[in-house]
């Protein structure tokens, strides 16, 4: 439980299906704990279940901070809600779970578990594709995903205000949580300086190797980021590639964002993998999923080629493989 109004309606819903539901919260190193859980405490206390607060402070620092901050420090760009998902709450929070006797964990994500006549567990698509969670699930295992409830699927989220409302739960204003938790409205390239990246200055470049401009580290820049570049011309300039090696920015025009293919490396997949598999792939949490072919590879990588170039491709982010509305693997851009 959060205190927000997903997780909120979930214990609600489990309520009402007969389910004995406790509540557990995690306590992570964010902004605001202290009100987190004064919040999710009086929601705990009018939904009457008991609620238990899981201190897993030091696991998310190793695990997700130092991950997010290692990816800028290489050059990547990461998305530390997957590896949350997989690693800490459906991880660390999972185990302390079931050592409290918990039989299944429910989240507020809005994505679907379908289990078929022969037991296989797969995910899919939430119903409400505007609010579809399940990029950010791509890496939960079938042994996960097993136990795991997901009592959202099938709601349209308006349906969960009103569902809330019908509750008599805590005011919700309507605001959508944030993508990174941690950073708290907290400007990225600051964050970054307190967690230690230095400000080492370099060249930004052209594709052609034409020097425009300088920088002041680039694990400020990203794949496909267009401000503050700070080099004015008739078209813009995007970043287009960031070069470790030789601590370069490279820029191009637009056009050059643009590719058909694509490798990834540790590749999981959700069903036997085959060689030529054909779907779509979704290359960041906001990207339209594209048709393309997927080549497994050996060293649990693959060859993505899609029906049509994609823009900004960024090494780091999760490509995620859908047939139809189903999961089916995932792999990290390199």
């Amino acid at each position: 439980m959060s205190g927000g109004v997903d997780s909120t309606v979930t214990a609600g819903l489990l309520l009402e299906q007969g389910f004995s539901v406790h509540g557990f919260f995690m306590v992570l190193p964010l902004p605001g704990l202290d009100q987190q859980i004064s919040r999710v405490t009086r929601i705990a206390r009018h939904l009457q279940i008991p609620l238990h607060c899981v201190d897993l402070r030091q696991q998310f620092n190793i695990t997700i901070i130092q991950y997010f901050v290692d990816s800028y420090r290489q050059g990547l760009t990461p998305n530390p809600c997957v590896v949350c998902n997989q690693m800490i709450k459906c991880g660390q929070l999972m185990q302390e779970m079931t050592a409290c006797g918990m039989a299944k964990m429910a989240t507020g994500h809005y994505a679907r578990i379908m289990h078929s006549d022969d037991d296989t567990v797969t995910l899919h698509r939430a119903v409400d594709l505007s609010k579809d969670q399940s990029y950010f699930l791509c890496r939960l295992s079938a042994e996960q995903l097993e136990r795991l409830i997901l009592p959202l699927g099938n709601w349209k989220k308006s349906a969960v205000y009103e569902q809330a409302r019908r509750m008599e739960a805590l005011d919700f204003d309507g605001k959508e949580s944030q993508d990174v938790c941690f950073l708290a409205n907290r400007e990225l390239t600051s964050f970054l300086a307190e967690q230690g990246l230095p400000g080492r200055s370099g060249e930004i470049r052209t594709g052609d190797g034409k020097v425009l401009g300088s920088h002041r580290g680039i694990w400020q820049y990203t794949v496909g980021q267009r401000r503050g570049l700070g080099i004015p011309d008739a078209t813009p300039w995007y970043v287009t590639a960031l070069d470790t090696a030789t601590n370069q920015v490279i820029i191009d025009k637009n056009d050059k964002l643009f590719h058909r293919d694509l490798l990834l490396r540790d590749v999981q997949w959700l069903i036997p993998a085959q060689d030529n598999r054909k779907g779509r792939v979704q290359i960041r949490s906001r990207h339209r999923a594209a048709e393309a072919e997927i080549q497994p590879l050996d060293n649990n990588r693959a060859q993505v080629c899609f029906a049509e170039p994609q823009r900004a491709i960024t090494p780091g982010q999760f490509a995620v493989f859908y047939q139809e509305q189903q999961v089916i693997g995932s792999g990290i851009i390199m």
